[in-house]
């Protein structure tokens, strides 16, 4: 994979991140709730509907998450464009040692919670930081050797 394309390709990951963290910030004020409340019901399986965004905790909780989720996806944009873009081994690291500082401890309290599903998802998620990463930094050094 090119720099170019695994640049643009962290720049939606940061864009995509973004949205969802908007998202859910505005799921505490909008018709967005049911949405998230199918989100809470979905990494808590089985679908039973008895999961959802209420009360004043979680709502906070939902508030912060959301705010992380934006932070984190402006800055995987940040990296991708002013040092990835220039420096892709630095600005790999940084990103690889980003996501996997929220990877493990989000999948781990997930996990620990009984919210299994949520493992699932963040690896989905995971993949989409990781690897325009490790392809190019793979093709880099198929072109190198």
């Amino acid at each position: 994979m090119t720099l170019e394309t695994s640049t643009r390709l962290l720049k939606l990951t940061g864009i995509g991140t973004i949205l969802f963290g908007l998202a859910m910030v505005l799921a505490l004020v909008s018709p967005l709730k049911p949405v998230f409340d199918i989100f809470l019901d979905l990494v808590h399986l089985p679908l039973d509907g008895q999961q959802a965004l209420e009360g004043d905790s979680a709502r906070v909780l939902a508030a912060i998450t959301g705010g992380l989720m934006v932070g984190l996806g402006a800055l995987t944009w940040c990296i991708a464009v002013h040092v990835y873009a220039k420096d892709a081994e630095t600005g790999g690291r940084i990103i690889l040692i980003g996501v996997m500082a929220w990877y493990v401890p989000d999948s781990f309290g997930s996990y620990m919670v009984g919210a299994w599903f949520n493992v699932v998802l963040n690896t989905g998620f995971l993949a989409m930081f990781v690897l325009p990463v490790l392809l190019h930094r793979s093709a880099r050094r198929s072109l190198t050797a």
